[in-house]
């Protein structure tokens, strides 16, 4: 076997999924999808064929001929815990195509199924995430980047119900016995009370940035080619649709920056608050959560990331996990450079401040395991979802910068354009970008330490800080903050969510629980409509034994599932006395069902660590 990717069974010597014609039936009672899958391959094959699932239940597999022809098919009997198990297909002679019947577990990892309850809109809710390896739990493929691939996708949902996808939507129509393929029999798929959404992706992505949802999902149009939609009724759209109201703007600017827009919409769903990250760049239908809408159109600088995703990731993919940075590092570029046109160079600047105090943070994170400060870390049996940090981002973008100002901004900028141009559509590694590099920037290894660089660890000696007044003044009035002076009203009176995050991201963590209830008493913090504000705050206020904001702590873990503010919380009470840690406890026991599995798992392994 030739491995591809140290996170897939997917043989380098075998012809790789090129297509996927997918039937889903989605069952909210029992937390499941019925499916069947058409699979083509990039080539006919015969013999054994390996694929990725983890948690599934596969039925039957046949040939794609009619009448079909079975094929025999084995699922591992013990699933690794980070791959899951290997489907070995035994494929007759020249075999370019098959079908697959199958069904998701309640537990599928990509998967967070939603009560009425649980929602704003009394609707059951289903949607996924697939970064960085869960695809393999709604339908067995070649779960790596490095396989690319088309899809269509019929979603058979109740009728109330509506459902986006990342894909152009073609129909909304009732369900037809031909369409099901085997999902499930005629009389279920067919039945009174439900209709199917049909999606197709003619543009080959990889199979992390497949997605869909389904739920009470309304929307709003914001440009000729954007809307927003959100669960959650009227007030969540109005909000969003004002948070988001220049993303026209910022797909044009995109677009002088980084070569046309190749995937004709970019389309915003604002998720429940459980969704786990800020941001997934699924294209044609980013994710967000809502923790992005603050009123200010702050929120934008996430939409920035996404949309420079469309470039930098959707369009050109890093081949495995190995080679995060390249999909990270150098959207983070694309976004500042974004913000910087749309928001300013100040703005830009306070952006790339906060990025840099997360990089030095990822430091001490990673003091016993410097292996994944690199850009380029050796993941064999680590779960990417384990180490998932910053480095790849920060350091990623650092790295870029860097050769920015070797070679001068134009020139950066013609190559930055010439790379998207030549790989499109494809998904590469390091390896392929450095070899670009020194033959498009002739000498460049001469004048940086590229292998320092990329496979390094901690911060090369040639990284650097930003400078503007902005953010020199900030970290002033941070330093001075030890020395028992707060930031005057005056001093304060233009700041926005940023401004304050800089300033408690810089303040020194050894202070006084009675400095920390000053400042609160006189900004009112830990009560910031802003969460990036809050839980800096909460961060910097639980190590100092101050119990009067153990409300506020369990609130905002009760009350959002984005892990950017899960995994600072649960570590900081994780890290103090027994009694913050059987706090930090009985939160998760009794917030755990609202995580997405994926948050789920990452609160588990920080209360296990410190347990």
């Amino acid at each position: 076997m030739a491995p591809v990717d140290p996170h897939s069974y997917t043989d380098g010597e075998h012809p790789v999924v090129s297509h996927a014609a997918l039937a889903f039936y989605l069952d909210f009672a029992a937390s499941t999808i019925q499916a069947s899958a058409l699979l083509t391959l990039s080539a006919p094959h015969s013999g054994d064929l390996l694929l990725d699932t983890r948690a599934l239940a596969v039925h039957s597999a046949s040939t794609a001929a009619d009448p079909p022809e079975p094929i025999p098919f084995s699922l591992a009997a013990a699933p690794d815990p980070v791959l899951g198990a290997a489907l070995t297909l035994t494929l007759p002679p020249d075999t370019t195509s098959f079908r697959l019947t199958f069904s998701t577990s309640p537990a599928a990892s990509a998967l967070q199924w939603l009560a009425p309850p649980q929602t704003a809109s009394g609707q059951p809710f289903v949607f996924s995430q697939c970064q960085s390896i869960h695809a393999r739990s709604i339908f067995p493929c070649h779960d790596t980047p490095a396989a690319r691939i088309t899809f269509s996708l019929l979603l058979n949902i109740p009728s109330q119900l509506s459902a986006v996808a990342a894909a152009r939507h073609v129909a909304r129509r009732d369900p037809l016995p031909s369409d099901h393929r085997g999902a499930c029999d005629d009389e279920l798929w067919c039945a009174a009370g439900r209709i199917v959404e049909e999606f197709q992706m003619e543009q080959s992505v990889p199979p992390y940035l497949f997605a869909f949802a389904a739920g009470g999902i309304g929307f709003r149009d914001l440009g000729p080619r954007t809307r927003v939609y959100a669960e959650g009724g009227d007030k969540v759209l109005d909000e969003a649709a004002r948070e988001f109201a220049g993303v026209e703007e910022m797909v044009k600017v995109g677009e002088s920056l980084f070569g046309p827009y190749e995937w004709e919409r970019f389309d915003l769903l604002v998720l429940p608050p459980s969704f786990p990250y800020g941001g997934m760049e699924n294209p044609r239908m980013v994710f967000l959560t809502p923790t992005v809408i603050k009123g200010d159109a702050a929120g934008a600088q996430v939409v920035a990331h996404e949309l420079a995703h469309s470039w930098t990731g959707n369009l050109i993919t890093n081949k495995t996990n190995e080679d995060f940075w390249l999909n990270e590092g150098f959207t983070t570029y694309a976004e500042r450079r974004i913000v910087e046109v749309v928001q300013g160079e100040e703005r830009a600047a306070l952006n790339m401040g906060i990025g840099w105090r997360g990089l030095n943070r990822m430091m001490e994170r990673f003091k016993d395991n410097m292996e994944f400060t690199k850009l380029k870390p050796k993941m064999a049996g680590i779960d990417p979802d384990d180490v998932y940090s910053e480095v790849p981002y920060e350091k990623g973008f650092q790295f870029l910068w860097r050769i920015e100002r070797q070679i001068g901004r134009p020139a950066f900028d013609e190559f930055l354009k010439k790379y998207i141009a030549t790989f499109k559509f494809k998904s590469i590694d390091t390896e392929t970008f450095l070899e670009f590099l020194k033959k498009n920037i002739p000498g460049i290894e001469n004048q940086i330490d590229l292998q320092l660089w990329v496979e390094g660890t901690g911060i090369p000696p040639d990284a650097m800080e930003p400078d503007s007044a902005t953010y020199k003044k900030i970290c002033a009035l941070a330093a001075e903050f030890k020395s028992g002076k707060l930031p005057s009203e005056e001093e304060v009176a233009d700041w926005s969510g940023q401004e304050w995050e800089l300033y408690l991201e810089n303040l020194p963590t050894d202070v006084e629980a009675s400095q920390v209830t000053a400042l609160d008493e006189r900004y009112k913090l830990s009560e910031s409509r802003d969460y990036e504000v809050k839980v800096a705050f909460l961060q910097l206020a639980i190590p100092t034994g101050c119990k009067c904001y153990f409300n506020e702590v369990e609130k905002c873990l009760k009350q959002v599932g984005r892990m950017k503010y899960l995994r600072p919380l649960y570590s900081s009470l994780a890290k103090c006395s027994s009694e913050e840690k059987m706090l930090a406890q009985r939160i998760f026991s009794e917030a755990q069902e609202f995580y997405h599995p994926i948050a789920r798992s990452v609160a588990e392994a920080i209360l296990s660590k410190h347990s």
